[in-house]
Parts: C-alpha cells; structure tokens; sequence
C-alpha cells in the first residue's frame, strides 16, 4: 500500500489518516485469535482495569506472538510509515488496548509524547503511530477522538503527575490535560472521531491530542497500536530504563515483507 501526495499532505495537516479496510476479515480473525492467546500469558505487561478482571491492555504482543512479529513488518503498514517519517524505522512501542463491553474505561486526553519524552528521555516526536480496529468501531464502543491538528501547536504539557495510576506503564491519567486546555483546544481545533470496520488503519502523530470514553454498548472495542520510531532518535535513559515490555530494545531497521503478514504463518490454535 503506498500513499499518494494527497494522503500524506492530510496526515501532516490533520496529523492522523485513515485508511478503511486495509486488512481484510480473515486477517483480523487472526489477530484476534492471537491476542485471546496473549491475554493469557501471565506477566506484568498485562494491564488490568480498575476492576482487576478485565484486561484494559496488553504490550509487546509482537514479542510472543508471530502474527503480530509478522504484521509490523506488513508492507501496509510500513511502507506508509517509511512515506511519513524515514525509511530507517523500527519498533518503539506495541501495545493492544483492549476496551471490554460493558465498562471498558476511558483513556484520560493526552498527547503521546510526552509520555516518551519523560519517561524515555526520547530527543524528539519522531515517531508514527499505526492504529488498527480489531472491532467495527462506531460512535458507541468508544472510539478514539482526535483534535485535527493539534499536533502542531507543540506540547501542550510537559510533566507527569506525582501521583501515579499505574506502576507497569505511563498512563496517559498521568499526562492529561486538563479541562481548561482541552477546552481552548477543542475550540480552536475541534473533534474528529475515526470509525470503520474492523481492518481500519489509523495512522496518527505522537504529538496529537487524543483520547476516548469508556465503552458501555454491548460491544468490545480492541484497538492494536504500534509505534514506529526513526532509528536516528533513541531513548537516552539517565536512570533505569523502563521495562522492555514498554519500550523495546531491538532498534534494527525494519525490512518490509514482500507478502501480507499470514503468508507463510501456520495457524496457531487458540
């Protein structure tokens, strides 16, 4: 999948693209099959909900699963990627936000690099973020809602709260904005909420403001996120360095498949 001009004009205007049903049904079953798979690996890179049952995310999947090993090398996520940063990429962060029916909760507004920046010490937002629906989302289960162009105007934030949600991962609760700034925000930039079917590609800027409601239809909403990073612009951790579940070590340059990411991949069961 190559992008023409006009998609990669939008993405650095807007700072997200949409890209409806680049992975077909059969592909995303997969997916599916493989993260029911990894959400019972036990390990502190699975997160829980505040109700301590439910799964709220699940990192490095792409480490333990070889579908997922095989899908960040797809040349439908890649190739895009190599478009709108650099050729010389690999994977910063991969992570599966796994939003329940019934009470999937919220993910707080906030601007991914700040995360990065603060916890990483990472030089610069170099990075591009490839959502894809492992679900139809629609405007019931909580999609993620984007201000178009709020990439632009820096980092609204620059600190993580001292009180902490979370000792596995930097959630975004740490760095959200508050109510004054995502109001002057909204204001200036609005809201886009992406929806699709499930197979969507969300390409989005790490320095875009974002976030989601909690999702109380009857629906499940699993969003796959990998982050790409631009090999020139690694972390410089001063203390100890976040656990590699969060933030990966393999900064070889990624070399895209010839083929889709199931070509070649025995069926795993469930």
């Amino acid at each position: 999948m190559r992008l023409n001009q006009e998609q990669v004009d939008r993405y650095h205007e807007d700072g997200f693209l949409t890209v409806e049903s680049a992975l077909d049904r059969g592909e995303v079953e997969r997916l599916r099959a493989a993260f029911t798979r990894d959400c019972e690996v036990p390990g502190p890179q699975r997160i829980a909900e505040e109700n301590g049952a439910d799964v709220r995310a699940v990192y490095a999947s792409h480490q333990r699963q070889p579908e997922f090993a095989a899908l960040v090398r797809d040349p439908r996520l890649l190739a895009p990627v190599q478009r709108l940063l650099t050729e010389q990429v690999y994977i910063y962060q991969f992570k599966i936000n796994a939003k329940p029916a019934f009470g999937g909760e919220k993910w707080s507004w906030h601007q991914d690099y700040v995360a990065w920046r603060v916890a990483d010490n990472l030089p610069a937002p170099r990075q591009v973020n490839v959502g894809i629906f492992l679900d139809d989302v629609d405007e019931f289960n909580g999609p993620v809602i984007y201000l178009p162009g709020s990439h632009r105007s820096g980092l609204v934030r620059d600190s993580r709260d001292a009180a902490v949600r979370s000792d596995q991962h930097l959630d975004p609760d740490d760095i959200a904005l508050t109510k004054e700034q995502l109001a002057g925000l909204v204001a200036e930039r609005g809201m886009v909420s992406p929806k699709g079917p499930a197979g969507t590609l969300v390409f989005f800027s790490p320095e875009i403001v974002h976030g989601s409601a909690p999702n109380m239809s009857p629906f499940p909403r699993r969003l796959l996120i990998t982050t790409y990073n631009d090999v020139a612009n690694l972390p410089s951790w001063t203390g100890e360095p976040r656990p590699e579940y969060v933030v990966c070590r393999d900064t070889t340059p990624l070399r895209a498949r010839e083929t889709p990411f199931l070509d070649g991949l025995e069926t795993v069961a469930a």
